[in-house]
């Protein structure tokens, strides 16, 4: 099993999410921007970079929302998931440059496209993880930071 650190982009614009639409088998759900961080990357550097090649937007980390554990076997997708072990450092963003599929450099391989999800309609997506749904909305999260080994 390897620990793999990830940044993910909370980008609320509008009364809107940005997301990352994904397929996989037949089935879509939606990611945050995001992804993991390189050794010598600072976990704002990997939140630029990432966002900027997944969606072409350009956001500016404002705070730590929330920090969201998974370890896979412990959860429903433990026969895909047995050997994830990854923290993701969920942040509150400013956006500062709009999406655009002409400034996207690197697509997450499940990756399908990327889209706005209102916000007081999420619990209707298929969100993932789900935990999300607890900590999202227009106002700062003011529950804890760690959320634990969840989904």
């Amino acid at each position: 099993m390897r620990l793999r650190t990830a940044a993910k982009a909370i980008v609320i614009h509008e009364g809107r999410l940005l997301v990352i639409r994904k397929a996989d088998g037949g089935d879509t759900f939606y990611t945050l921007p995001g992804g993991g961080q390189k050794p010598g990357e600072t976990l704002v550097d990997a939140l630029r970079r990432e966002v900027a090649e997944e969606t072409g937007a350009e956001v500016e980390p404002v705070r730590l929302r929330c920090i969201r554990e998974y370890i896979g076997r412990n959860h429903e997708f433990a026969d895909k998931h047995a050997d994830v072990h990854e923290v993701d450092f969920c942040f509150d963003c400013r956006l500062v440059r709009e999406p655009h599929a002409d400034r996207r450099t690197h697509q997450d391989s499940a990756q399908v496209g990327v889209q706005w999800l209102d916000l007081d309609r999420l619990d209707t997506y298929p969100l993932w993880p789900r935990v999300l749904l607890r900590v999202m909305g227009p106002e700062p999260w003011t529950g804890p930071v760690y959320l634990g080994d969840v989904n």
